[in-house]
This record gives structure tokens, sequence and C-alpha cells, in this order.
């Protein structure tokens, strides 16, 4: 059977609820006191001994009583017993307030519920109906995108556990948690704008850029950009005129591609697996931020921005501008998750001509340099984000330690090649905590950027 998830954003209060059918089962202690009174007065008539059949009399009431108040097992239309859950994250303290609420307890006389918190070990809570009905906590907001933050199951209890219900279905509530975004004052752009409006200046001329040159009278050119003065000092022939001539405005087209087939965190150890748990930041934790900060930034300037992931076919979203795209852009970054998938492209995924490409990754293996590398070889400006998260190695063997620094190496040659081909490097963490080291690095790259479009 499968569990069912309720997916909570993160913007506002939401509700997830889960019921199932009541399936009472009688409790050994009912059970037990059922088979001593009959045996109690089948030894009171064996003996001839009233008192004996008098001591059977209060158990066989207990057990018949305890049959009798059961609650009816429900079919699928009737009555059942669920769980409400109320998901308030609360951003500023990064942290999530959840409030679990069990409803149809009537009849019963506690309410066993198994509580899971970000996948940490269950933990068991008997407490009374009214109780029941308003149980709170809170969990702290370790990641971006989505998780799992509470695993749900519960079952109702009659007096004296002389009844159960069988165990209801595990409930999954998922939230999902958006990346912070950082303000970005230099954005690199493409060697070649192809937009026909925006607010850079582009190669071509036109209007409302910046003055460009004085240039001969031409079919085309506008009487009111006639400059007498240059006329005058530079007419040879008295039907000779001179305009002077503006650059064009261009937007940029901007693609986001992230490499989501796996997730690292900064604990060496834990590299075994596709996903980072526990406290640190990840990789993925890093490409959201980055993904998100750049579309946003690029957004606000006027700019196309899309979205590609190599571990995900359908995972694209092709490049727009506005508000709204830019919420959909933001949407799809929050929602990437670690694939897993290790499957080879045979060539690169196609984004449009004259696209600025970032790529974030970890570069721990060949695929996502060999698709910066084709896009670079296509034209294309070429950013390779490094996102992975400074590397803590101090619990690993020394057999480990050997692992890792070949792993190291072989990154570091990568990360060589992809500069020898052209393809430009940022990285995204500060490496010590420098609030101006990223900023320089993104001046840097606007700066180089700029010549011929």
């Amino acid at each position: 059977m499968t569990t069912p998830t309720a997916v909570v954003p993160d913007h506002a209060s939401e509700r997830a609820s889960g019921s199932t059918r009541v399936v009472p089962l009688t409790g050994a202690a009912a059970l037990a006191g059922a088979v001593v009174a009959v045996l109690l007065a089948v030894l009171g008539v064996v003996v001839s001994r009233a008192d004996v059949v008098l001591l059977a009399l209060p158990l066989a009431v207990a057990s018949a009583w305890s049959w009798v108040s059961r609650p009816p097992a429900t079919s699928d239309g009737g009555p059942s017993t669920g769980l409400r859950v109320q998901v308030v994250p609360d951003a500023g303290a990064r942290l999530v307030r959840y409030r679990i609420g069990v409803d149809g307890t009537g009849g019963t006389d506690a309410v066993h519920v198994r509580v899971s918190v970000l996948g940490t070990t269950p933990r068991d809570l008997v407490v009374t109906p009214g109780r029941a009905a308003d149980l709170t906590g809170e969990a702290p907001i370790l990641h971006s995108g989505p998780q799992l933050l509470l695993r749900l199951q519960h079952r109702l209890l009659g007096q004296d556990a002389a009844w159960f219900t069988a165990p209801a279905r595990e409930l999954d509530v998922e939230q999902v948690v958006t990346p912070r975004t950082v303000p970005l004052a230099s954005l690199p752009l493409p060697h070649r704008l192809q937009g026909m409006t925006g607010n850079h200046q582009s190669a071509r001329p036109g209007d409302g850029g910046d003055f460009r040159d004085v240039h001969p009278f031409a079919p085309g050119d506008r009487l009111r950009r006639i400059d007498w003065r240059a006329t005058a000092r530079r007419a040879r022939l008295a039907d000779e005129l001179f305009v002077r001539r503006t650059s064009a405005l261009a937007d940029a087209t901007v693609v986001l591609v992230l490499d989501s087939r796996d997730d690292v965190g900064e604990n060496v150890e834990d590299w075994t697996g596709h996903t980072a748990d526990g406290e640190g930041v990840t990789s993925l934790d890093l490409a959201r931020e980055a993904a998100a900060s750049l579309a946003t930034s690029y957004a606000a300037a006027g700019d196309r921005v899309g979205v590609q992931d190599l571990a995900s076919q359908a995972r694209v979203v092709q490049p727009g501008g506005g508000a709204r795209h830019r919420d959909r852009v933001v949407r799809a970054v929050t929602l990437s998750r670690p694939a897993g998938s290790r499957f080879a492209r045979l060539r690169a995924p196609v984004v449009p001509a004259g696209a600025l490409v970032y790529v974030f990754s970890t570069f721990l293996d060949d695929e996502a340099p060999r698709m910066a590398t084709l896009w670079r070889a296509g034209g294309h400006r070429v950013i390779a984000v490094d996102v992975l998260p400074t590397p803590r190695t101090g619990g690993l063997e020394p057999h480990e330690r050997v692992a890792f620094r070949l792993v190291a190496l072989e990154r570091e040659e990568r990360m060589r090649t992809l500069q020898a081909s052209g393809v430009e490097l940022l990285r995204w963490q500060e490496r010590h905590g420098g609030a101006g080291e990223r900023a320089a690095a993104l001046r840097t790259l606007a700066r180089a950027g700029r010549g011929p479009r």
C-alpha cells in the first residue's frame, strides 16, 4: 500500500490530513480476563464452591464490557479516525512549527502516536484523546528544497488496553523550503546580445543607448538625428549630411543548468550515497541558492532566464521574462532534488543561440564538464559554478583519506581542463567568510564579458 504524502509549501500555513478505517482488535488483557473467568467458573462448578464462581464474575463482566465498548469496525463510507497536520514555517527563525490533531477518538481511553521528525528515530507518544487533539512541536530548517518533515502513524487504545485499533497508514508530510537569495550587483552577460529590447547596450545601432558614432546620412535615418555641427565640419558637398547614431538596447538570455544527480555535504564520510543528511550546507543547497539568486537578479534587470536539469529531461523551463516567469524559474529550482541517475547524454541539451549558460555542479564526475565543454564549443559563454561545500575530513580513516585525495585531484584536473577550453569558473561558497569574495569574482566575470556584441 502506498504511503500517502502531503506536500506543504513554505509560504503559508497549510493543512495535510490522512484518514483510515477503524479496525478494533481485542487486547491481550481482555482475552486473558475472559480465559481466567472461564477457568474459575469451571473450577468452582467442579469443586462445588460458590465463592470460586463469584471470583470469576468480575473478570467476566470486565471482559464483556471491553468487548461491548469497542468502536464498531467502519466501512469505506463510514466514520474513520485520521490525522490533521498544520505547518507554520518561520523563515526568520529557520524552523517550522507544526500542530498535529487526531480525529475520531470517541470512546477511547488513549491514543498512541508515532512521530518521526526529519527522518530521525521515531518517538512513541501515548496521550489522552483531549491531548491528542492538539500536539505541537517544532523542527529546524536544515536545508532548502523538498524534504520529509514528518512521518506520522497512530492507533486508538481502549481502557486498560482491553482493545486497540490496527495502526493507521503512515502519513508523510513533505516541506518545500525556498532557498535564500543573495543580491548581486554585477552580472556577467553573453558575448553577443540577441534581444531587440532590454537594459543592456548592444553592438547594433538603434535607440535608447549611449552615443555610438557620427555617420553619413542614409535612407531610414531620422531627420531629428542630423548633427548640424558635424555636418558643417565634415561635409564636402552641399547635399551631404551627418547623423548622430546611438547603440540599441537589448536583453540577455541566461540558461541555468542544475546538476541534481547527487547531493553531497561537508562531511566526506557521507559521500557514499546520493543524498546528504544532517546539519551543514550541501551542494544542492548552494546550487539552489546560486540559481535562485542569479534568476532573481537577471529577471530584475529585464533579461530572460530559463532552467535545465541534467538529471531529468522533463524538468525544463524555457527562457522568459517577467515576475511570474521569475517565480516559475525559482520554483523549478526549489523543487530540484537528488535523482541519483547516471545516464550519459549523447549531446548537450539545446539552449537558445547566444545564451549565457551557467552550470551548477560539484564536478565530481565527467558528465557536467563534458556538457559545459560542448556548449562552449557551440559558441556560448559558459560559466561553471562550483557548488561543492568545503570538505571536512576529520573522521576519515587513512585509506579513506587517500581515496578522497584521489577524487580531489581528479576534480582539480577537470577544472583545469574546463578553463583550458574557455569555460569560466565561479566558486559560490565563500572560502573564509569574506563578504566580498564572490562579489569580486562576479565583477571580474562581468568585465571579462564586455566587448563586441
